[in-house]
Formats: structure tokens, C-alpha cells, sequence
């Protein structure tokens, strides 16, 4: 896919207050250690993530994606008006119904002649969310359109903690170890046509995406039966599949990617990745061949956000100026399910 008129004008978000170490965690599950006779200090050694944040008890994720866009939109100047369309794409959504999208669009202001709604793709959401409004911009159905999501880890942690405590089993501690990684945060993203006199807009040139749908299994996260006649969220990450096969698609889309906007490996100035953890960060640039240097994480301090992780990630480097105007960058996501996006972003 190539656009030709399409551009992120900005990055906004919203941090969640708690700092939870992984030492923190590893104390809850003390018991688990002794049992099992495991290292204190292993949840950061395997993941490189020294501490993550959480939302207080309770807290709506449509605020925290108001609060991202509320922000961009008045550092931008840009009216509720002008939005075409709005896209809430977490995994984390408030209700089976109406969309989270709808609450966030209200307290936004935005109304009317608009298009509203959820899209939900793993780890993938954002990217998935900034590809359909640019499809729309492309096509001449809307000036602006934004990208919002939230995501809480918090109840997942709590929930597994407790049913890493019951089991107290090798492998059940193994399935859950990815658990253990996530954060919450929140962020929006606006793009548009260009028009509204934006004087360093981030030309979107295009991407790719790929699927290796065999991999569906790997990583589940759902609502189940909890034995005790109600239901109980649940997740399992076999996370040593998940790196390996994860890795071998994103081998694949950046072979493809490349021709398709019309780069070279070493014209590529900085990368943007989905945060998961220093051995699948070490692992992918290895096997892509693109240097550390040019990459930016932000997994030691915030772990594994979900769709909000590569995008916040990028604010962040905006703010420190490690994206500056003329760079070309990349954006590499990869989902569960298993999928794979990259794009293309002239800065």
C-alpha cells in the first residue's frame, strides 16, 4: 500500500500513574519462587523490564484515551469539527456495547457527520487504526481522522498472580511469564490531508502487512469459565513460539517492505517497535539486520503496553528529539495472531 496525501500531524498520550517494579510482582509471588526454588531478580534478567505502570482501581480507559486526545488536539490547534472520523483500537475496551469509540467521541465534542467506532487486532490496533483512517484520507472521504486506545494491565496481572499462587506449577509460571510484562498507558494519534497548515507534518509513504495465521494459538487472552459457575479473564503466551515465529514473519515483511516503499535497509534512519522485551528486541533487529543505535525502547520502564507501546514509544522519541524532520522511519509491528504491519513514515 502507498499513499500520496496522507500524514501524521502528531502523537499525544497519557502515562498511568502507578510504577510497579518487577521486584514488586516477584514479592507477590514468593511462595511460587520458594516452591519452584527460583531466583528472586528472574522477571527482569529474562525480560529487561524493570518496572511498568498501572491505572488506579477502576479506571475507565475511555479516560485515559480522552486525555491523550484532548491534549493532541489543543497542542495541535485543531477543532472537534474537523474530525472525520474516530477509531478506539484496544485490546481493553469498556463494554461489548456501544463502542468505547462512542464515549470517547462525546467527551471529545465530536458529533455528527462522523464515523465512530472500535477495531480490535492484538498488538496491532494502533497501526491497524492509522491504516483505515489514511485509507479514508486517501480516497477523499475525510481531512483528519484519529486514532485513540487504552490499555490496562492491572486486572490480567492480579487475576494470573492469583492463579500462578494456586497452581504453582513450572509450566503454568511459563504460560504466564508474558502476563507479568504488561503496563498501561494510553495514546491518540491524529492524521490528515496535509490541509490545515501543519508546519512539520510526518508524511505517511505506506507499508505492508503480513499473516502467518497457523501461529493463532500462541498467545491467548480471554474470558472463560472460572470452575466456580461465573466467568474469570484468563491469558496463556507461549512465549518461546511466539518469539521464534514472530520474528521468522517479521524476517519476511521487512524483505517485502523495503522494495514496496522504496527503501534500502541502510537508508532507513530509526526504528519504532512494538515493546515486548529486550530478548525478542535483540532478536528481531539481529535477524532484520538494523543497528541497535537506531532503534529507541521504552520497554524497561513502561513493559509491554499493547497497541499503545509503538506509538507512545514514538511520542516519546519526538519529545526527546530522537525523531527529527527528514528522518525516514519505520514502524514494525508484530500481533499476536500471528500479524505482522510495517510502515513508512517520512518525519
Amino acid at each position: 500500500m502507498k499513499y500520496k496525501k496522507v500524514f501524521i500531524e502528531a502523537l499525544d498520550y497519557e502515562l498511568a500513574p502507578v510504577v510497579v517494579s518487577s521486584s514488586e510482582l516477584e514479592a507477590k509471588l514468593e511462595p511460587l519462587y520458594r516452591e519452584l526454588r527460583i531466583a528472586p531478580g528472574q522477571l527482569q534478567a529474562l525480560t529487561g523490564i524493570r518496572e511498568r505502570r498501572w491505572w488506579e482501581p477502576g479506571y475507565p480507559l475511555s479516560q485515559g484515551a480522552i486525555a491523550a486526545a484532548r491534549k493532541l488536539l489543543l497542542n495541535r490547534g485543531i477543532d472537534a469539527a474537523d474530525i472525520g472520523a474516530l477509531v478506539y483500537t484496544g485490546v481493553c475496551r469498556e463494554q461489548f456495547e456501544p463502542a468505547t469509540a462512542c464515549r470517547v467521541a462525546a467527551s471529545l465534542g465530536i458529533n455528527g457527520n462522523v464515523s465512530v467506532y472500535d477495531l480490535s487486532n492484538a498488538c496491532l490496533g494502533v497501526l491497524n487504526g492509522i491504516l483505515d483512517m489514511a485509507n479514508r484520507i486517501e480516497l477523499g472521504q475525510i481531512r483528519a481522522g484519529l486514532v485513540v486506545s487504552c490499555e490496562s494491565a492491572r486486572e490480567i496481572n492480579e487475576i494470573m498472580i492469583g492463579k500462578m499462587l494456586e497452581e504453582r506449577s513450572m509450566q503454568h509460571f511459563a504460560h504466564s511469564l508474558a502476563t507479568l510484562t504488561g503496563g498501561s498507558g494510553a495514546v491518540a494519534v491524529l492524521l490528515s490531508d496535509g490541509s490545515f497548515g501543519s508546519r512539520t507534518p510526518h508524511r505517511l509513504l505506506g507499508g505492508i502487512t503480513k499473516a502467518a495465521l497457523q501461529h493463532h494459538n500462541l498467545c491467548l487472552w480471554g474470558v472463560g469459565p472460572d470452575g466456580k459457575g461465573g466467568f474469570q479473564q484468563s491469558m496463556a503466551t507461549d512465549g518461546v513460539n511466539v518469539m521464534n515465529h514472530g520474528v521468522e514473519l517479521g524476517r519476511k515483511t521487512w524483505e517485502d517492505f523495503l522494495p514496496q516503499v522504496g527503501w534500502r535497509a541502510d537508508l532507513v534512519d530509526r526504528v519504532i517497535c512494538h515493546q515486548v522485551g529486550s530478548a525478542h528486541q535483540s532478536l528481531i533487529l539481529k535477524t532484520l539486520g538494523i543497528p541497535p543505535e537506531k532503534d529507541f525502547t521504552t520497554f524497561e520502564f513502561l513493559g509491554n503496553m499493547g497497541t499503545v507501546s509503538l506509538p507512545l514509544t514514538a511520542a516519546l522519541a519526538v519529545e526527546r528529539e530522537i525523531l527529527i524532520p527528514g528522518d525516514k522511519v519505520a514502524f514494525l509491528g508484530i500481533g499476536s495472531g500471528l500479524n505482522c504491519m510495517m510502515l513508512a513514515i517520512e518525519w
